[in-house]
């Protein structure tokens, strides 16, 4: 269910995170349906968070 909310509204948080991170660009918020991992993994890498800390931000933009 959450994989879906985070595709309906994507775009959405894209705009959000990018707002708050300055430094994400287009290619570390790159979503392809079924690459969640991956979209995390770029996330924590860019960010130095770790998976729990980025996955509770982007769910935190879901609500």
């Amino acid at each position: 269910m959450e994989n879906l909310k985070l595709k309906g509204r994507f775009n959405e948080i894209k705009g959000k995170l990018k707002q708050k991170f300055a430094n994400l660009t287009d290619d570390d918020l790159l979503y392809e349906e079924g690459k969640d991992d991956e979209l995390y993994g770029r996330l924590q890498q860019k960010l130095g968070k770790t998976k729990d800390e980025v996955q509770t931000l982007v769910n935190s933009y879901l609500k």
